[in-house]
């Protein structure tokens, strides 16, 4: 067996907990303006030192917030082209479905990986 088909051993309960915050800080978003992008940041900020898996999750969760953000900004400039309306639905279902499914990949111990998110944070 070579070093690129080592298994990987499961993160600790403790670290797979955080990872999943970092995604589920999203939905702080639902309690005050930009709570999407700042919950994760400062979860991310908080926890990263603690493991390399929370400090990639934490980064995935914090591009996809502000992938959703800016996607945000972009619908309602279209909102005057009223297309905009039916783009802020979907955008609202997807983040919503896609910030879940996050949740529970990195509660098993998965890393997961948005689609179609700008990767800012490196």
């Amino acid at each position: 067996m070579n070093d690129s088909q080592m298994p990987v051993p499961t993160p600790s309960y403790e670290v797979r907990q955080g990872a999943m915050l970092c995604h589920l800080a999203a939905f702080l978003g639902f309690v005050f303006p930009f709570g999407s992008v700042v919950g994760p940041l400062i979860l991310w900020q908080m926890k990263k030192e603690l493991d390399p898996f929370i400090d990639d999750q934490g980064k995935e969760a914090l591009n996809f917030q502000i992938t959703v953000a800016i996607a945000w900004i972009v619908c309602i400039v279209l909102a005057f082209a009223v297309i905009g309306f039916f783009l802020m639905t979907a955008l609202a279902i997807a983040g919503v479905a896609l910030t879940i499914i996050g949740a529970i990949k990195a509660n098993k111990g998965i890393a997961y990986r948005y689609p179609l998110t700008w990767r800012l944070i490196k």
